[in-house]
C-alpha cells in the first residue's frame, strides 16, 4: 500500500465517512444547528460563555459516543446500568469512540497522587521490589540473603574448633508468659531453649512475666563443627531455619551472638527484612505503609495552640477552647484547684501561667490536687489527679459518636507523621534503594530533577540491575516526557491530586492518554490550557498535535488566542449567551475565520475580530496611584517560597502572575488569604510560616471568590444563593391572592412542606440511583419540573407564578422587577457581571466553574462596602470569551475605584495588562522558583528580562 493510500485511509477511517456530521442538534439552547467536523484535525470549538459550546461538545457529540458504547453491551448488562437518553439530535455520522478529558479533578482521595495516576510510581514500585539493593536501618550495612550451603561453609570456614549452639528464633520483642510454647516446644523434643539472653533447661509448669518483653530461641543444637560431620551440621541447619522461619542464631566460642537468613539480613545486628514485592512500596498498601499514619503521611493532632488559640484571655472567659466560658462544671473545680497551688485563679490570664502549670493543664499530672467541700466548710471534698485537656480530647476521639467528632476536628492540626516524616512507607521500604536513592526521595523531586536524576542512570547500577530494570526504565522515561510536555515539570509524584487545579488534572490524564498510544480515537477537551502560563502554552499545543497525529481526532473547547490559531479548524457558536447563543457564526480554517466571511453566520463573530485585532481590550491610560498604603507579609517560607516578602499596594487592582508551579498558590490561598481569614473571621486555618504581617489595620474584611460550585445539589441556584430568593417570596405572600388564602413567604420555598410538590420534595426532579455509574436525575411526572404545587402557582405577580419567575433570565427580570428596588440590586449586579443569559433558579450543578465565580462576585457587588475590602480571585478568566473579560474587568474596576484592593491571581495578558500593579513570582517552577522577580507596572514588569510574563507582556502592549 502506497503513503498516499495510507493517508486516505486514515482521513477516512474505519467509519467510512472523512468527516463527523451532526445534523439537527438542539441540546439545552442549540437551534437546530449542522455542524460538520473534520476529522483527524485539531478543531477549536469557542464562542462566549453561555453559547453552547459545551452543549454541541460534551452534551450532543460526547454524550452520544457513550450511549452508543454502552449499546454495545449484552442486554443484560445494560439491565444493571440502564439506558442512556439519547441526545437531542437528529443524527451524527462518522462519530469514532470517544474519550472526553475534562476539567474536574478524578479524585478528592488523599491517597490519589500524580504518581500515581500517571503509572509512574507504579513502575517505580516494580523497579525497586527487582533491583533495589537493602540496607540496614540500624547499622546501615547492606542486607545479605545467604542460602544454606553458604551459611554450612561459612561456619567450617570461620567458625571450626569452636564449640558453637545453633538456634532458632520463635519470640521477638513480644510480651507474653508463653506457658504453652514452652509446653510446645518440649512435646516437638528440644530440652533448652535460650529466654533472654540466657540458655536453660525447659521444665515443668515453666513460664515468663507476662507484663515484660521476651526473646525466646529453641536451642537446636550444640556441636563442634568438623569437615566430616557435614551431614549433622547441614541437619541441624535446616532444622534451625526451619523453626525460624528462615533466621537462625549461633553463638561462637566466645559466648557471642552470630545472625545468619535465607532472607534479607543484617549480620551485625540480626534484623531482617521480609522478600521485597511492589507492595512492599505502596503507601496503599499494609505491607508498605507507615503504620502510624496509614500511609497517608500526615497525622492529626491535638495541640497547645488549638486548644488555648488565645493566651490573652482567662480560663473563665474561655481561654481553653473546648470548655468554653466558666459554668458550674466539674473540670472547672478541678482546674481551681490546680491553679490555688501555684497561687493563681481562673481570671488570670493565661499568658501569665508558668510552662509547669501549662503543660499540667494540657497533658494532665501525677500529683495529687483536692477539692475543697462547700457543705463541711476546711474539709476536702475528694482527691485527684488531673487528666489534661488533650489527654480527655483524645479519649473522647477514640470511640465517639460523629457529633463528637465533627466538634474534636475544630481543635484538630494536621501534622506530618512523626513515624515517617511524610515519607508515607514504613521504615523498611525506605531503606531499599538505588543509586543512593529510596523511592520516596525520588517521589519527592520534581519532574524536571526526576529526569535529571534518571540521565545516565544505567552507568550508576550493577550488570544485574541493568538487565532487570531496562524495561521499566523505558516506561518510566516515557510517562516522565510526556508530563514535560504538557509543562508539568514543577509537579512532584507525590503530590496528592486533590491539591491540583482543574487544568493541572485536566493535562494529567491528558499526558496518561497519549501514553496509551490510541488511534482512530475522537478526544473531547474542556480549556485544557487553564492554569497554564504564556511560556507553557506551546508545549500543550504540541501535545495536542502529536495526539492528532498518531490518527486521532482532537477537539478542544477553548477561548485561549494561540490555541486556536495554531489548530486547523474553529467553529464559533453564538451570537450572543444562553437564548441568544446556540448558532454557528463562523467557521473555518484560521486564516478563513479570521476573515469573518462565513455564509448564513446567524451574527458577527466577535471571536473573529478579537482574533483580528478589530476588537480589543484597551490598556487603561492612567493606572491608579492606590492610597498610599501597604499589607506587607515578610519572610514567606512555605512550599518552595524562598524567604519572599510581598508588599501589596492597597486600593489597586493589583495582579500575581508567573510560570505554573512558581509559588502563586502557595504565597496568596495558602498564606495570604490564611492569615486574613484568621484575623477579621477568627479562622483555624493554619498560613504557611512566615516572619510577620503589617498593615491589617488598613483592612476590614477579606472576600476570597473562587470557582468552586455555588451548591452541589440541584436545590442550590442563583436566585438562592445571592438571597434573592428570600425578597422574591416576600413579595409573593405580600400579594392580595395569597393573603386571602393565608399564604406566608415559607409556601413560595421549595425546601418547605406546603407549597412544594411533594412528588419530589420540590426538587423539580427525581434522583434514580444508578448501581455503578453515577446517579441519573429524571424531571418529575407531577409537577413537571416546576418544583410547586398546583396551589401555590395559582399565586401570580404580574401574570407569572413562583415557577414562572424562577424560569425567567436575568436580562428579562430587569424590566418584570423594575419597581421592587431590593431584588432589582441583586438582579442588576448578576447582569452586570455578563450573566444575562442565565435563570434565576438554573441548577447550580450546571453552572460552570467561571459562572459560578462571577454568580458570587455578583453577590458580593449587591453588598454595600466599605472601600476597606479586599477581594482574592484565583484565574477568574477561566471559561470566558474575550467578550466576557471585558465584562469582567468593568465589574473589577469598579470595586478598585471604590477604594477596595482587587488581587488577581491570573495568566490572562488583557487582565495583566490593564492591572495597577503587578507581582511576578519565579523565575521557573518547583524548586527553582519561589522568588519575585519583578514587580511594579505593567510597563516596568515588561522590561525585566528574567522575566517570562515581562517577555510576553511586552509584545502585548506592542500590539
Amino acid at each position: 500500500m502506497t503513503t498516499e493510500e495510507k493517508g486516505i485511509l486514515t482521513d477516512i477511517d474505519l467509519t467510512g465517512y472523512e468527516q463527523i456530521e451532526v445534523l439537527g442538534a438542539r441540546e439545552h439552547n442549540l437551534k437546530n444547528i449542522d455542524v460538520t467536523i473534520p476529522r483527524n484535525k485539531l478543531v477549536v470549538v469557542t464562542g462566549i460563555s453561555g453559547s453552547g459550546k459545551s452543549s454541541l461538545a460534551f452534551d450532543t457529540i460526547y454524550a452520544e459516543g457513550q450511549r452508543r458504547y454502552m449499546e454495545s453491551f449484552s442486554a443484560y448488562a445494560r439491565s444493571f446500568i440502564g439506558d442512556m437518553e439519547r441526545p437531542d439530535v437528529d443524527k451524527i455520522n462518522g462519530l469514532s469512540p470517544v474519550i472526553s478529558i475534562e476539567q474536574k479533578t478524578t479524585s478528592k482521595n488523599p491517597r490519589s497522587t500524580v504518581g500515581t495516576t500517571t503509572e509512574i510510581y507504579d513502575f517505580l514500585r516494580l523497579l525497586y521490589a527487582r533491583a533495589g539493593e537493602a540496607f540496614s536501618y540500624v547499622t546501615g550495612r547492606k542486607m545479605e540473603r545467604q542460602s544454606q550451603d553458604q551459611i554450612i561453609d561459612t561456619i567450617l570456614e570461620q567458625y571450626a574448633g569452636q564449640k558453637l549452639t545453633l538456634m532458632a528464633p520463635i519470640i521477638k520483642s513480644r510480651k507474653g508468659h508463653y506457658r504453652e510454647l514452652f509446653v510446645q516446644i518440649a512435646k516437638t523434643g528440644y530440652t533448652k531453649v535460650r529466654v533472654d539472653g540466657v540458655v536453660q533447661d525447659i521444665v515443668p509448669k515453666m513460664q515468663l512475666d507476662r507484663y515484660k518483653i521476651h526473646d525466646i530461641e529453641i536451642v537446636i543444637d550444640r556441636l563442634v563443627p568438623k569437615v566430616e560431620d557435614r551431614y549433622r551440621l547441614s541437619q541441624s541447619i535446616q532444622t534451625a531455619l526451619k523453626q525460624g522461619k528462615g533466621a537462625m542464631q549461633m553463638l561462637d566460642g566466645n559466648g557471642q551472638l552470630v545472625y545468619f537468613s535465607q532472607n534479607l539480613m543484617d549480620p551485625e545486628s540480626g534484623i531482617s527484612y521480609d522478600e521485597p514485592s511492589p507492595n512492599s512500596f505502596s503507601f496503599n498498601s499494609p505491607y508498605g505503609a507507615c503504620p502510624v499514619c496509614n500511609g497517608l503521611g500526615v497525622v492529626e493532632e491535638i495541640t497547645e495552640e488549638s486548644v488555648i488559640p488565645d493566651k490573652s484571655l482567662s480560663i473563665s472567659r474561655g481561654a481553653i477552647a473546648p470548655l468554653g466560658e466558666y459554668r458550674e462544671l466539674w473540670i472547672f473545680k478541678e482546674i481551681e484547684a490546680i491553679l490555688k497551688k501555684y497561687k493563681l485563679n481562673l481570671t488570670t490570664p493565661v499568658a501569665k501561667f508558668p510552662d509547669d502549670l501549662l503543660h499540667a493543664l494540657m497533658y494532665g499530672t501525677e500529683e495529687e490536687a483536692t477539692v475543697p467541700s462547700k457543705k463541711y466548710v476546711g474539709e476536702n471534698y475528694y482527691s485527684f489527679k488531673f487528666e489534661g485537656i488533650v489527654n480527655f480530647l483524645k479519649r473522647q476521639q477514640e470511640n465517639s459518636t460523629d457529633k463528637i467528632l465533627d466538634w474534636l476536628k475544630d481543635f484538630m492540626v494536621v501534622k506530618p507523621c512523626p513515624e515517617c516524616a511524610g515519607a508515607r512507607l514504613k521504615k523498611e521500604s525506605l531503606y531499599f534503594k538505588i543509586a543512593q536513592k529510596n523511592i520516596s526521595e525520588l517521589a519527592r523531586m520534581d519532574i524536571s530533577e526526576l529526569t535529571v536524576w534518571f540521565e545516565g542512570l544505567e552507568s550508576r547500577l550493577t550488570d544485574r540491575q541493568n538487565v532487570i530494570g531496562k524495561e521499566i526504565l523505558k516506561e518510566i522515561r516515557k510517562r516522565i516526557g510526556f508530563l514535560l510536555d504538557i509543562g508539568l515539570d514543577y509537579l512532584t509524584l507525590d503530590r496528592p491530586l486533590r491539591t491540583l487545579s482543574g487544568g493541572e488534572a485536566q493535562r494529567i490524564r491528558l499526558a496518561t492518554q497519549i501514553g496509551t498510544q490510541l488511534v482512530g480515537v475522537l478526544y473531547i477537551m474542556d480549556e485544557p490550557s487553564i492554569g497554564l502560563h504564556q511560556r507553557d502554552n506551546v508545549k500543550l499545543i504540541d501535545s495536542l498535535k502529536n495526539l492528532r497525529d498518531l490518527g486521532n481526532t482532537v477537539l478542544v473547547v477553548e477561548h485561549d488566542k494561540d490555541m486556536m490559531l495554531e489548530s486547523d479548524f474553529i467553529i464559533d457558536i453564538g451570537p450572543g449567551a444562553g437564548r441568544h447563543g446556540g448558532q454557528v457564526v463562523n467557521q473555518g480554517t484560521p486564516d478563513e475565520f479570521l476573515k469573518n466571511q462565513y455564509v448564513g453566520a446567524a451574527g458577527s463573530s466577535t471571536t473573529a475580530d478579537y482574533l483580528s485585532g478589530r476588537r480589543s481590550i484597551e490598556v487603561p491610560s492612567e493606572r491608579r496611584k492606590g492610597n498610599g498604603k501597604f499589607l506587607i507579609i515578610k519572610n514567606a517560607t512555605g512550599n518552595n517560597l524562598k524567604n519572599v516578602t510581598l508588599k501589596l499596594p492597597l486600593g489597586r487592582m493589583v495582579t500575581i502572575t508567573g510560570v505554573s508551579g512558581s509559588g502563586k498558590s502557595s504565597l496568596i490561598h495558602e498564606t495570604l488569604f490564611p492569615v486574613l481569614n484568621r484575623h477579621f473571621y477568627k479562622s483555624k486555618r493554619e498560613p504557611l510560616p512566615f516572619k510577620t504581617v503589617e498593615g491589617l489595620e488598613y483592612l476590614d474584611k477579606v472576600i476570597e471568590v473562587d470557582q468552586s460550585p455555588i451548591g452541589r445539589t440541584p436545590r442550590s441556584n442563583p436566585a438562592t444563593y445571592t438571597g434573592m430568593f428570600s425578597e422574591i417570596r416576600t413579595l409573593f405572600a405580600e400579594l392580595p391572592e395569597a393573603k386571602i388564602r393565608g399564604y406566608k413567604p415559607g409556601r413560595f420555598s421549595f425546601n418547605v412542606k406546603g407549597g412544594r410538590c411533594e412528588d419530589c420534595e420540590g426538587a423539580g426532579m427525581k434522583k434514580i440511583e444508578m448501581e455503578f455509574l453515577p446517579d441519573v436525575h429524571i424531571m418529575c411526572e407531577t409537577c413537571k419540573g416546576k418544583r410547586f404545587n398546583r396551589e401555590t402557582l395559582e399565586v401570580r405577580f404580574k401574570g407569572k407564578s413562583i415557577a414562572d419567575v424562577l424560569d425567567m433570565t436575568v436580562e428579562q427580570s430587569l424590566d418584570f422587577f423594575a419597581s421592587q428596588p431590593k431584588i432589582l440590586r441583586k438582579v442588576t449586579t448578576l447582569n452586570d457581571v455578563g450573566l444575562g443569559y442565565i435563570t434565576l433558579g438554573q441548577h447550580a450543578t450546571t453552572l460552570s466553574g467561571g459562572e459560578a465565580q462571577r454568580v458570587k462576585l455578583a453577590e458580593e457587588l449587591s453588598k454595600k462596602d466599605t472601600g476597606k475590602t479586599m477581594y482574592i480571585l484565583d484565574e477568574p478568566t477561566t471559561g470566558l470569551h474575550f467578550q466576557d473579560i471585558a465584562h469582567l474587568l468593568d465589574v473589577l474596576n469598579k470595586l478598585a475605584n471604590k477604594g477596595n484592593t482587587v488581587l488577581i491571581i491570573e495568566h490572562n495578558l488583557d487582565v495583566i495588562k490593564v492591572s495597577d500593579h503587578l507581582i511576578d513570582l519565579g523565575p521557573e517552577g518547583g524548586n527553582k522558583g519561589g522568588y519575585i522577580v519583578a514587580e511594579g507596572t505593567p510597563e516596568k514588569v515588561a522590561e525585566v528580562k528574567g522575566s517570562y510574563t515581562g517577555k510576553f507582556l511586552k509584545m502585548e502592549l506592542a500590539g
